[in-house]
């Protein structure tokens, strides 16, 4: 069989869908768990044999599951599990009508100042799993069809998105990868200039270790670029990015990141005068920012 298109997408759907553990698939099919982080991270594929095998393991836990079933794109594999995506371009009220308020503000705010938003990203964050590392990803922001902004970020493998919404002076951002299928929220601190350089925000997520472990923790987000008039040639420069790794236009100097990404925080730190009583974006510390033209920034 031939190399499968998206296939850590797929196999993350699969292994959801079947309630198997990256643990549990090593053990069925006798190789090592690192191997299978491997598949799921995108690093490797699967030789033919131990596809087939893998075919076999889900066969039994979703009957009818067959080879060819991994030819299908990621909606369509994933609708052999009856699971729906969300779709670039999608509105999400439609799917969360609960959130339709606040989509509605967000719908009218994009109309206003989207363009703010528009472009392509590098974030810089926290590793929850590797101790003192800044880990990047790179991303597009682009308006879509129903008025609102899509989000797409890639890095280390994964791929994220799903929606930013401009509401109350902060940008609401919610994604999900389609590895781990989990949400990932975001809250940024807005800019008021035309066009935003920098934003500094609050990251909630899931990790991908063995036990999901829950985390907050701070982020930035610093424009690399700005968009074409063609969305699918944008897109595929921002899967681009991942490898060239372009440097922000207007650069958080380093020692500037590492102090917004590893600061303190809570009540002995805002004692000592030293960090907020709890993880925040203040005014006075945050470092969003945006630009109106050659040497007006703020």
């Amino acid at each position: 069989m031939d190399h499968v298109g998206e296939f850590a997408g797929k196999l993350g759907v699969a292994l959801k869908a079947t309630s198997l553990s990256r643990v549990a698939v090593a053990q069925a099919l006798g190789v090592d768990k690192s191997l299978v982080g491997r598949w799921l991270s995108g690093a490797v594929h699967p030789t033919e044999h131990n596809l087939a095998r893998l075919t076999a393991l889900l066969a039994d836990r979703h009957a009818g599951f067959r080879m060819t079933d991994w030819d299908a794109d990621l909606d369509g594999f994933a609708g052999r599990f009856g699971i729906a995506l969300p779709r670039r371009g999608a509105d999400p009220g439609v799917m969360l009508p609960h959130l339709r308020p606040l989509i509605e503000i967000a719908r009218e705010e994009t109309g206003r100042r989207g363009a703010t938003y528009e472009g392509f990203f590098r974030t810089a964050r926290p590793s929850l799993l590797v101790a003192d590392t800044v880990f990047h990803e790179y991303g597009v922001v682009r308006r879509n069809e129903a008025g609102l902004l899509d989000v797409a970020m890639r890095g280390s493998g994964l791929l994220f998105e799903g929606w930013a919404l401009p509401a109350h002076n902060n940008l609401f951002v919610f994604l999900y990868d389609s590895t781990g299928l989990s949400p990932l929220s975001i809250v940024f601190r807005g800019v008021a200039l035309p066009k935003a350089m920098v934003l500094d925000g609050i990251m909630l997520l899931a990790a991908l270790d063995a036990g999901r472990t829950p985390a907050a923790m701070p982020v930035l987000l610093e424009r690399v670029g700005d968009l074409t008039d063609d969305p699918e040639a944008d897109y595929a420069t921002m899967i681009a990015m991942e490898a060239e790794m372009p440097a922000p236009l207007d650069p958080v100097p380093d020692a500037e990141v590492r102090r917004r990404l590893f600061r303190d925080a809570g009540p002995v730190s805002s004692e000592q005068g030293r960090g907020d009583r709890v993880l925040a974006v203040t005014a006075s510390d945050a470092q969003s920012r945006g630009a109106a033209g050659p040497g007006l920034r703020g």
